[in-house]
């Protein structure tokens, strides 16, 4: 098993002549609160940098500093997210799904080939390969992954400021104790999933206490 991503998958693709490969991953299926993020890189071929790893296996700080190495050396990236009124409303599969589709869209060079992590991507027009547990074997999910847990990081960190008590700074928006507990004791905001069992429990208690 690959203990950390290499160049492996992109190599076959390039050594086939396929230039343009985009690694795409998620961020934020597991979460009761936020959007769901995804994010598409392409790298010239043979690009590699070191320390770029699956986004959970990081600390925040050498996150960022990954972030800042592969905007700086991408050919192309691409990121979108889908709200929580889209999560309720198609369920978080589907809502992944699109978010990794439109990223990969929302990319200035359009792919030849592109590596997924997980499962494929249902309606992609492009060549795709799904890896499981790819953003721990190939290089560009990881650095797609990096990209995704930092946009949304940053932007639960200023939803922390607009719905303050829940912690979402600390948590962003999964489901640890402090965060469950102050759903019960809050309500949920605006940034809760109305369909995540949690949220839908948390809500029902307080209109039984009113």
């Amino acid at each position: 098993m690959t203990k950390h991503p290499d160049l492996r998958h992109e190599r076959k693709l390039w050594q086939a002549g396929v230039q343009l490969v985009a690694g795409v991953d998620e961020v934020g299926v597991g979460p009761m609160a936020g959007p769901v993020m995804a994010a598409a890189v392409i790298f010239a071929p043979e690009t590699f940098i070191k320390g770029v790893h699956d986004s959970k296996q990081l600390s925040p700080l050498q996150r960022e500093a990954m972030f800042e190495a592969i905007q700086a050396r991408a050919l192309a990236i691409g990121v979108a997210e889908v709200s929580v009124e889209e999560i309720d409303r198609i369920n978080i599969f589907h809502a992944a799904q699109a978010a990794c589709r439109t990223a990969i869209a929302r990319l200035a060079t359009l792919p030849e080939h592109v590596l997924v992590d997980g499962r494929a991507l249902r309606g992609l027009q492009v060549r795709q390969t799904a890896i499981v547990g790819g953003d721990r074997k190939s290089f560009c999910i990881a650095a797609a992954s990096i990209i995704a847990k930092v946009q949304r990081d940053r932007l639960m960190c200023y939803y922390d400021q607009l719905y303050p008590g829940y912690g979402f700074a600390r948590h962003k928006g999964y489901c640890t104790a402090e965060h469950l507990a102050a759903v019960k004791r809050l309500g949920p905001s605006p940034l809760h999933r109305t369909s995540f069992s949690p949220v839908m429990a948390a809500a029902q208690l307080r209109l039984q206490l009113q």
